[in-house]
């Protein structure tokens, strides 16, 4: 399940791709039209933009902007950067593996196995859609 921070990351991103996403828009904008809490997406947004997918313009006509095209940003791409890694368990992870504390043989576990299938398969969808195609 996508957190909330996730979700209206993703909202605020493909709101901003419906702008154009090269001009600076109000975090105040973008809080209304998406009914996200405005604090909350100062986090979300400062986060997306440490990562290098936002910019950010001070002063009059300030505000975030697309730094790359909607098309070059991946749905997973945003996901692993608001929510973490996208597989169930941390021995199945691309990014962020971790050997799980209570298993003794990754090799036979069956467990395993089915999370690797339900990565993939989730990967399939996600590494194959953009910001562009949430628009």
């Amino acid at each position: 399940m996508l957190s909330k921070k996730t979700k209206y990351g993703l909202k605020a991103l493909t709101y901003m791709a419906k702008k154009g996403g090269n001009e600076p828009i109000l975090i105040s904008e973008i809080s209304e039209k998406e009914n996200i809490s405005k604090k909350f997406l100062e986090i979300i947004l400062l986060q997306l933009k440490n990562a290098g997918f936002l910019g950010s313009k001070k002063g009059k006509g300030g505000g975030y902007y697309l730094i790359k095209s909607p098309e070059k940003i991946t749905v997973a791409a945003l996901i692993r950067i608001l929510e973490g890694p996208i597989a169930m368990l941390p021995c199945v992870s691309l990014n962020f593996y971790e050997k799980c504390d209570d298993c003794p043989d990754e090799e036979t576990c069956s467990l395993s196995r089915l999370m690797i299938e339900v990565r993939d398969s989730t990967l399939q969808v996600l590494e194959n859609k953009t910001l562009a195609d949430l628009t």
